[in-house]
C-alpha cells in the first residue's frame, strides 16, 4: 500500500494535534507550514516543513510559500493519467492523498473592535484557498478538509476496508467550494463598505447557518435561518430567546417587519404584527399603557400575533399581555417579575434584544427574489421631512391631528400596499393592508375589527395612506366616516379633485412627498 502524504495548515488549531497524531500511526507523512508546523513538532508529531518540500524558504513574511508546483503538482496529478505520473516522476514531485486547510481568520479580524484596513488586508488568505480548490478539484484522488468537524469521520473512512470513497471526497470538495466562495464573497463585500461603494455589477452575498428550521412558510417547504457575517446589533439575528418554542420561518418573518415599525419610533410603543402587516399599534407613557393601545387597537388580530415592545417588560405589561395568545414577545429585556408571569405560558416565545431601538447602517440593502434574478434595492431607510410638507387644502390641522399624522405614516410605511391606515389619540384604528385597490384598502381600515360595544368611532381621526389617491373616493370614504385630516405622498394627476372634496367635507391634508409601497 502507497504511503499516504497529508499536507496540514490551518489557522484554527482546533483537533488538528490529535488528527495528525491518528495520520501518522496510520503510516502517513505529514507536511506542514508556519504555526502549524511548530504546534505538531511541539506535540510531538513528526512533519516536514513545506520548504523541505518546495526546496524554497518561505518569504515575504510568510506571504509566500505554498504556491509551488511541488505542492499543486502532488495535489493536482490525476493518479490514473500515465502522462500525469510521467511528469511527477520527471519532476520529482512526491504525490498528496490530503490536504487539510482552514484559512486566516479574516472574519475574526474584521470583527474586532478597531480593525484597520491594513489589519484586515493581512488577513487575507492566498495561498490556503488556492491548495483547497486545487484539491476540491482534483477530489477523485485527494481528500479535503476545511472544517475540523470533518477529522473524525475522514479518519473513521480512512480505518474502515472500504477507505474514503467517492461519496464522501464528493461531500467535501461541495463544503471546499461553498466555503472558498464564502471567503472571497466575505472580503469583497468588507472591502466595498470599507468605501461606501454602491451596489456592485456581480454581487456577493455571504451568511452563516444559525438553524435548519422545521419547515418554510409551509410544512412542504424546507427552510434555514441565516445570519451576516457582520450583523448590526439591534438586528434580529441578534435577539437571544429566552423562553419557549424553536422559532419557526413565519416567527423570524414578522418579528422582523414588527421589529421595523418599531424602530420608526422613540416613546415607549408596543407593534403587533401578524402576517407580516401591523395590526395594531400603540405609544403612550409607559409600555403597558402602550400594550394597552396596541390591543385595543385590533382584539382580534393580535391574537396569535408578534408583540414587538422598545422598552422592558414589566410586571404589568405582562399580566396583560399573558391574558391573550401571542406567537412572541421581544423588547430589550423583561423585569423578574414580567419574566416569572410571561414564562409560565409554555409555548409563548420570549426575546431580548438590548439594541431594539438601534437604527440600520446606512447603505443597507433590500433583496427580493425573482425567477431566474434578483431584484436588489437600497432600505427604505426614509419616513418624511417634516419640513417639506405641504398642507394643499384650506384647513389646517391642529398641533393633534399633526401628531397623529406622523403616528399614521410611521406605521403605514410598514403595512402591504395599497395601504390605509387610521389612527388617533397614539394609536391605530384600523389597517387596510395589501389590497388590489386603494379604495378598498380604506374601506378595510375604516369597517376596523369587530369590537364589542357597537360601532366604531372613528371622529377625529386621521387617515394615512403609503402612495396617492388616484381618485377622490379614499377621501370621501375619510368624509363619511369622520375623520379631519388626512396624510398622504401626493403626486396624483386627479389630486385636485381629492383637495376639493377635502375643502368641502372640512379635512386637513397634508402632502409629503414620499411613497412608501411595500411589497
Amino acid at each position: 500500500m502507497k504511503k499516504l502524504r497529508a499536507l496540514i495548515s490551518v489557522s484554527d488549531k482546533t483537533g488538528v494535534v490529535e488528527f495528525a497524531e491518528n495520520l501518522t500511526k496510520m503510516g502517513a507523512e505529514i507536511i506542514s507550514t508556519g504555526g502549524t508546523f511548530r504546534t505538531l513538532r511541539e506535540a510531538g508529531v513528526p512533519a516536514l516543513s513545506i520548504s523541505d518540500v518546495t526546496g524554497f524558504p518561505e518569504c515575504l513574511d510568510g506571504r509566500v510559500k505554498t504556491l509551488h508546483p511541488a505542492v499543486h503538482g502532488g495535489i493536482l496529478a490525476m493518479r490514473g493519467k500515465e502522462e500525469h505520473m510521467a511528469q511527477l516522476a520527471k519532476l520529482g514531485i512526491e504525490m498528496i492523498d490530503i490536504v487539510a486547510i482552514n484559512l486566516y481568520p479574516f472574519k475574526e479580524t474584521i470583527l474586532r473592535e478597531g480593525v484597520t484596513l491594513p489589519d484586515a488586508i493581512e488577513n487575507i488568505d492566498i495561498g490556503g484557498p488556492a491548495m483547497l480548490r486545487s484539491a476540491a478539484k482534483n477530489h477523485k484522488d485527494v481528500i479535503v478538509i476545511c472544517d475540523p468537524k470533518d477529522y473524525g469521520p475522514v479518519l473513521a473512512d480512512l480505518a474502515s476496508e472500504e477507505g474514503a470513497g467517492y461519496e464522501a471526497r464528493y461531500r467535501l470538495a461541495i463544503k471546499v467550494f461553498e466555503h472558498t466562495a464564502a471567503y472571497d464573497a466575505m472580503i469583497a463585500d468588507y472591502l466595498r463598505a470599507e468605501k461606501g461603494i454602491p451596489l456592485p455589477d456581480n454581487p456577493t452575498f455571504t451568511y452563516e447557518k444559525i438553524q435548519t428550521l422545521r419547515y418554510g412558510e409551509n410544512p412542504h417547504q424546507h427552510a434555514s435561518y441565516y445570519r451576516e457575517i457582520r450583523p448590526w446589533t439591534g438586528a434580529l439575528v441578534n435577539a437571544k430567546q429566552l423562553h419557549g418554542k424553536e422559532l419557526s420561518f413565519n416567527n423570524i418573518n414578522d418579528t422582523n417587519g414588527a421589529l421595523a415599525c418599531l424602530r420608526e419610533f422613540a416613546e415607549p410603543t408596543v407593534v403587533a404584527v401578524k402576517h407580516a402587516n401591523p395590526c395594531g399599534a400603540g405609544s403612550a407613557d409607559t409600555i403597558c399603557g402602550a400594550y394597552r393601545k396596541a390591543y385595543q387597537a385590533d382584539p382580534v388580530s393580535i391574537f396569535g400575533g408578534i408583540v414587538a415592545a422598545n422598552r422592558p417588560i414589566d410586571g404589568d405589561s405582562a399580566a396583560e399581555i399573558a391574558k391573550i395568545f401571542a406567537e412572541i414577545v421581544i423588547a430589550p429585556g423583561f423585569t423578574d417579575e414580567g419574566l416569572s408571569v410571561l414564562t409560565r405560558k409554555q409555548n409563548l416565545r420570549l426575546l431580548a434584544l438590548p439594541d431594539i431601538a438601534k437604527q440600520p447602517p446606512a447603505g443597507g440593502i433590500d433583496i427580493k427574489k425573482a425567477d431566474g434574478g434578483l431584484l436588489i434595492q437600497d432600505a427604505d431607510s426614509e419616513l418624511f421631512d417634516a419640513a417639506a410638507w405641504k398642507i394643499v387644502t384650506k384647513k389646517q390641522p391642529t398641533p393633534e391631528e399633526i401628531e397623529d399624522l406622523k403616528f399614521g405614516m410611521k406605521v403605514v410605511k410598514h403595512v402591504k400596499s395599497n395601504a390605509i391606515v387610521l389612527a388617533r389619540g397614539g394609536m391605530t384604528l384600523g389597517v387596510g393592508p395589501g389590497q388590489t385597490n386603494r379604495i378598498g384598502a380604506a374601506r378595510i381600515a375604516i369597517a376596523g375589527p369587530e369590537l364589542e360595544g357597537g360601532a366604531r368611532d372613528l371622529s377625529g381621526a386621521v387617515m394615512a395612506s403609503d402612495a396617492f389617491f388616484p381618485f377622490p373616493d379614499c377621501a370621501e370614504a375619510a368624509a363619511a366616516a369622520g375623520i379631519t385630516a388626512i396624510i398622504q405622498p401626493g403626486g396624483s394627476v386627479k389630486d385636485e379633485e381629492s383637495i376639493r372634496v377635502c375643502d368641502e367635507m372640512g379635512i386637513a391634508m397634508v402632502f409629503t412627498g414620499v411613497r412608501h409601497f411595500k411589497h
